[in-house]
């Protein structure tokens, strides 16, 4: 029933914009066609080693490693676009370079890759690949149902999308209630087309609504059942004055499944309905000094002792191997990317402020970031300082400092401190 009122409804919104004539803003046919531009960047890294942390004994065991480990990482990323009246063709493909004790890799990512064709400002249809950026989360987005999950360590770099069809259907009004919006999502899975989506081989079927109401923006958004299981969620964003902003994200998952140690020390697959949430504020002080705050609770997310059974479980498979030269039982632990994934407890406060040109410095901003796990209490800190004073050209001085006990999520980090600089030259 949900898949046949999601298809009248987009049957219903292409007829009724297939009834609008098409229009033409002529200072649209000024604007340049095409647009190429992007950046390379450089970024060398050193990261001093916990060798005693189970996660560094999970990948570098049977090795012979350095308490500080260097590493260097390259990007080449462009973002390109043909656009003529109401067709755009957008691109945007990234070939980055890593190089590890573990890994001499060049690889070939499309972020994005997509036809939109928009004949006036209420419609416009899109396919190609595409990440949609929903939820009004910094560091996290519980509710981006389509999307791959941000970094909170930097979470302003691109995403890489999926493929998928969308439309967008806006309309505006006189009042309270200024805009309505309704963007319905359609994206195939299959072995090899969106393959990390999900599994079972299905068409996903999801959807926004969007509400200015009261100058607040209101999003509800939901995925039926298909490669992931069902879901709904809420956000919204408001100025409260000038200088703070206040958002916050609800989602609700249906049968959300997470593999658990159990009491016999193998893995057990759990499910359970399970709600996310987040909620935020960015305050922006008469000296240009930017503070973000959000907590973020994650209903799928691991208890401490789940946490501390699986490092333990790492730790004892360490032992094993020691004792056997076996190594099958470390490398079963290391298919279980739930426990290392971004975020997976319960409980986090995310923390950035940053001031723009201090003491007169012009184009200096220094920041600092803490993301604290108050279920465990190991956090972990990022001092940086970025400069951008030469022309198209940016650097960036980071290091981040990891804290905690043994078993928390951090303390059993590989790294107990990384610092990188980052070097990127924008075309």
């Amino acid at each position: 029933m949900p898949r046949l009122i999601l298809i009248f409804v987009l049957l219903f919104v292409a007829a009724s914009a297939a009834a609008e004539e098409f229009s033409f803003d002529e200072a649209e046919l000024d604007k340049k066609w095409y647009h190429l531009g992007g950046y390379v960047e450089a970024r060398p890294g050193v990261n001093l080693l916990d060798r005693d942390a189970a996660l560094t004994r999970q990948r570098y065991y049977g090795r012979q490693v350095d308490s500080t480990l260097a590493d260097f990482n390259g990007k080449l990323l462009l973002e390109g676009s043909i656009e003529k009246n109401w067709a755009k063709l957008f691109f945007q493909p990234s070939l980055d370079y890593i190089n590890t004790r573990l890994v001499n890799d060049l690889k070939l990512t499309w972020y994005e890759s997509y036809l939109q064709i928009k004949p006036n400002d209420s419609f416009k249809v899109l396919a190609g690949k595409k990440s949609l950026k929903w939820g009004k989360g910094y560091a996290w987005n519980p509710v981006a149902f389509f999307d791959r999950p941000k970094s909170p360590d930097d979470p302003e770099l691109s995403l890489e999308g999926f493929w998928l069809a969308t439309t967008d259907y806006i309309h505006s009004f006189d009042g309270p209630l200024k805009t309505v919006a309704f963007t319905p999502v359609l994206l195939p899975q299959s072995d090899g087309l969106n393959d990390d989506f999900g599994s079972s081989d299905r068409l996903n079927f999801g959807g926004k609504l969007y509400f200015l109401l009261y100058d607040t923006d209101i999003d509800l958004l939901f995925l039926a059942d298909g490669s992931r299981t069902e879901r709904y969620g809420f956000d919204f964003s408001r100025n409260i004055t000038t200088n703070l902003e206040l958002h916050g994200e609800l989602a609700w998952v249906r049968a959300a499944a997470r593999p658990v140690v159990g009491a016999n020390g193998q893995m057990q697959l759990k499910t359970a309905d399970t709600s996310s949430w987040l909620a935020g504020l960015r305050y922006l002080t008469a000296r240009d000094i930017t503070c973000i705050f959000e907590y973020y609770h994650n209903g799928s997310g691991y208890s401490p002792k789940e946490m501390q059974a699986y490092f333990d479980q790492v730790n004892q498979a360490y032992l094993s191997w020691q004792q056997s030269g076996d190594p099958s039982l470390l490398q079963r632990t290391a298919g279980h990317n739930s426990f290392t994934r971004v975020a997976p407890m319960q409980d986090y406060l995310y923390t950035r402020v940053s001031q723009k040109e201090p003491f007169g410095i012009l184009y200096f901003t220094p920041a600092m970031t803490a993301i604290v796990n108050l279920d465990d209490h190991s956090l972990t800190i990022a001092p940086e300082l970025v400069y951008a004073g030469i022309t198209n050209l940016e650097l960036r001085l980071k290091g981040s400092v990891i804290i905690g006990p043994p078993l928390s999520e951090y303390g059993e980090k590989q790294n107990d401190a990384r610092f990188e600089l980052r070097l990127r030259w924008y075309f």
